[in-house]
């Protein structure tokens, strides 16, 4: 009986020591998120911010999220054509990036001074994705069901 009780006593506190330490770990983990965002469709972009707070619900610390936005998306970042500009600026000053693609900033003819000044801009919104996923970063594609 004592064995027993011994070997009972010890797979308890193994368990017990192991969900602390997973715990511990799951505390320190950093989420990198990228999202991708390419779409001319503005529910689109508020489903993407709406996706983000509800990420910060969940994960409030140890959270790196940047959102590419690139092709018919562009407008989502430019001053006179944004609607969703005051969410961004606040997000952006919770910590989220916001890259414009210079690639299609040229393509349309839309300088750097259009866009939000908050936002950053990055040569290639393809390739920032790639490198991002390359990176370890987590992948969420920008889109309404």
């Amino acid at each position: 009986m004592k064995l027993n009780s011994l070997r009972y006593s010890f797979l308890t506190i193994l368990f017990l020591a192991s969900s602390f330490f997973v715990q511990a770990q799951n505390a320190k983990t950093i989420h990198q998120i990228v999202i991708q965002l390419n779409t001319s469709d503005t529910s689109a972009w508020s489903s993407t911010i709406g996706n983000i707070k509800n990420i910060q619900k969940i994960w409030s610390t140890n959270l790196q999220i940047e959102v590419v936005v690139h092709g018919k998306a562009i407008d989502f970042l430019v001053k006179d054509k944004t609607h969703l500009a005051k969410e961004i600026e606040s997000l952006t000053k919770e910590g989220i990036q916001f890259s414009a693609c210079e690639n299609t900033m040229r393509k349309h003819g839309i300088d750097k001074s259009a866009i939000l000044s908050f936002a950053q801009t990055v040569p290639s919104g393809v390739v920032e994705v790639i490198s991002k996923q390359e990176q370890g970063w987590s992948y969420l594609k920008a889109g309404v069901n």
